[in-house]
């Protein structure tokens, strides 16, 4: 078998996020694959558009939607930009799914906090509906996302539909300086917000996915309320290329992120070397 091969997959629906932010949705085209295809949350997959490459991304559909996967991306390279440009009854290629996966079973009976910046909420997304479709096995879910500008903003329709929710406590920010007129959630970075909404630390795991300096400044205030550095997760799925651990793009010292991530603890992200 031939590992590069991709899997073909149709393009069933397309949503435009943002101006420059897409999400496909893609069903494989073997019916046999579709019905036994399976995937962990965090796991991430090489999607392909024929004569222009393939991108890696995280799968940002939860494993509990079965019958087709989703990714969602910014039109920001050569291959992103000819995906942006598919349309329903398109045929796109993917491979995986790869990597380690965050360890959902493992949270039964725990609160789950989200902090999520920008497109870094489509590998949070993911996690967040594999918890909210188990709802009843997880205690306090709690949300905050933030993004530049409201125009920014991505998955709006969940982002209204978990603040609708109940069983949720939802906190939405932007950045300040911008237009807001509008706005009637917080203004301001997604670090203090956090510190403001101030989740327990008791009893709980936190998720932190965005823009690298998201991650870096958000850590230290987790820490300060409580988390254990083996209670926070994270993935880094933008350091990857082939998938497969063969060219040696992801490499961080000793670890491969495509073979030993891309979801790690913040305890094994303060192992890493330190120009990291």
């Amino acid at each position: 078998m031939n590992i590069y091969q991709p899997l073909l997959t149709t393009v069933t629906e397309v949503v435009d996020e943002t101006a420059d932010t897409r999400t496909l949705r893609l069903e494989f085209q073997d019916e046999a694959v579709r019905e036994e295809f399976a995937f962990k949350a965090g796991q991430f997959g090489e999607y392909s558009v024929f004569g222009a490459g393939e991108s890696t991304f995280c799968i940002a559909s939860s494993p509990t939607r079965e019958g087709y996967i989703e990714c969602s991306f910014k039109a920001i390279g050569k291959v992103t930009t000819e995906l942006r440009e598919v349309n329903v009854g398109d045929t796109v290629g993917f491979r995986g799914p790869y990597g380690n996966w965050f360890p959902v079973d493992d949270w039964k009976g725990k609160d789950v906090v989200f902090v999520a910046g920008g497109i870094g909420l489509a590998p949070v997304r993911c996690v967040i509906w594999n918890v909210l479709d188990r709802r009843d096995e997880f205690g306090d879910v709690t949300i905050v996302y933030g993004a530049r500008s409201v125009d920014d903003l991505v998955y709006k329709r969940e982002l209204e539909e978990w603040g609708s929710r109940a069983d949720v406590k939802m906190v939405t920010t932007v950045d300040p300086g911008g237009d807001t007129p509008d706005w009637t959630g917080e203004v301001g970075y997604v670090t203090p917000v956090v510190e403001k909404t101030a989740p327990k630390a008791d009893n709980a795991v936190a998720v932190v996915c965005g823009p690298p300096i998201v991650v870096k400044l958000t850590l230290p205030v987790l820490e300060k309320l409580g988390f254990s550095d083996d209670a926070v997760f994270t993935t880094l799925e933008n350091r990857m290329k082939c998938g497969l651990g063969k060219c040696g793009r992801c490499n961080i010292g000793p670890v491969y992120v495509c073979k030993d991530g891309p979801v790690f603890t913040a305890a094994q992200m303060k192992a890493l070397p330190a120009e990291f």
